[in-house]
C-alpha cells in the first residue's frame, strides 16, 4: 500500500523515536527523505543518517537521533504544508520558527533548503515543515 504523504510518515517516526529515547529509527528511503534529512543534519537537530536495505531488499533510512543531558535536541516537529493544502511563501516570508532558534525547511528552485539559506539566496518556495 502506498502512503499518499511519506514525509508526514517520517516525521511522526522521528517524534515517535524520541518519545521513547530511541538511538535510531529506520523508515523507507526516499530523495525527498534524503533531502530533509540533510538539513536537519546540518542544523544540528540529528546526529546523521545512514542508507541501508531491509530484509525484502527494500532501500531504507537509519536516522541516528542527537540528544542533549538526556533529552532530545528535537522539541517540536511538525508538516507545515500537507498534500491537501499546499504552503508557499516567497523569500521575505519565509516565517522563523521560535525567533530564529528553530528552523523552516523548504522546497526551493535550488533545492531543499533551510530557511537562513533560503533567504540569503532569495528564493520561496513550499514550507515543507517546521524543527524547534
Amino acid at each position: 500500500m502506498t502512503m499518499s504523504d511519506p514525509l508526514a510518515d517520517m516525521l511522526a517516526r522521528v517524534k515517535n523515536a524520541l518519545a521513547q529515547r530511541h538511538v535510531d529509527v529506520r523508515m523507507p528511503a526516499s530523495n525527498l527523505k534524503k533531502a530533509v534529512l540533510s538539513v536537519l543534519t546540518e542544523e544540528g537537530y540529528v546526529l546523521g543518517f545512514d542508507e541501508a536495505t531491509d530484509s525484502r531488499g527494500f532501500a531504507e533510512l537509519v536516522v541516528r537521533l542527537k540528544y542533549h543531558q538526556g533529552q532530545p535536541v528535537i522539541t517540536k516537529l511538525h508538516r507545515v504544508s500537507r498534500p491537501g493544502q499546499r504552503k508557499y511563501a516567497q523569500a521575505q516570508e519565509i516565517p522563523m520558527v521560535a525567533n530564529g532558534l528553530g528552523v523552516t525547511v523548504v522546497s526551493t528552485s535550488q533545492g531543499i533548503l533551510s530557511d537562513t539559506k533560503a533567504r540569503a539566496l532569495n528564493v520561496g518556495g513550499e514550507l515543507l515543515c517546521q524543527v524547534f
